[in-house]
């Protein structure tokens, strides 16, 4: 079942997590920071590890401009590991393999790839403030660009602050 995804101006859904150390993440408990959320179909896939190095290359950047990065994919927890060990992402990354999170958000969806359908996470990310809305939405996201669309987001949000 298809859900609307989560626009600019809703509260984002709380959720709990595993991250990719076991350890439960949950939204709320990061409340007053802004997180960049940003939603992946796969570990350790082309796309998703171009996306996943460009965070990582670009932390410094998150942290200057006051944000956290979290990461989810639709891949256990231990898969989860193995990817951010493998190419030494230190930032969060999160296990949704019920894909509950993904369906709060709107971004499992139905796909298509050499004429098979099945479902999947959208690559989509979301910037939610310290107050946990919602306050910027990129529901269909690049690996290559991502880092540099989302940090002139955050530069604009801060400018307006």
């Amino acid at each position: 079942m298809e859900r609307t995804m989560i626009e600019t101006g809703q509260q984002a859904p709380d959720f709990e997590l595993p991250d990719q150390n076991g350890d439960p993440v949950r939204l709320s408990g990061l409340q007053g920071k802004t997180i960049v959320l940003y939603f992946y179909p796969k570990v350790d896939t082309p796309g998703c590890t171009t996306q996943a190095c460009g965070v990582r290359d670009h932390l410094p950047n998150y942290a200057e401009a006051g944000a956290v990065v979290i990461g989810v994919s639709p891949d256990p927890y231990a898969k989860v590991k193995r990817f951010a060990d493998k190419f030494a992402l230190d930032f969060t990354l999160l296990g949704d393999e019920d894909h509950a999170v993904c369906e709060a958000y709107g971004v499992w969806a139905e796909k298509s790839m050499y004429g098979k359908r099945f479902w999947g996470a959208q690559r989509a990310t979301f910037v939610i403030d310290g107050e946990g809305t919602v306050v910027h939405v990129i529901p269909r996201v690049s690996p290559r660009t991502h880092d540099d669309e989302v940090l002139k987001v955050l530069e604009q949000l801060s400018a307006a602050a």
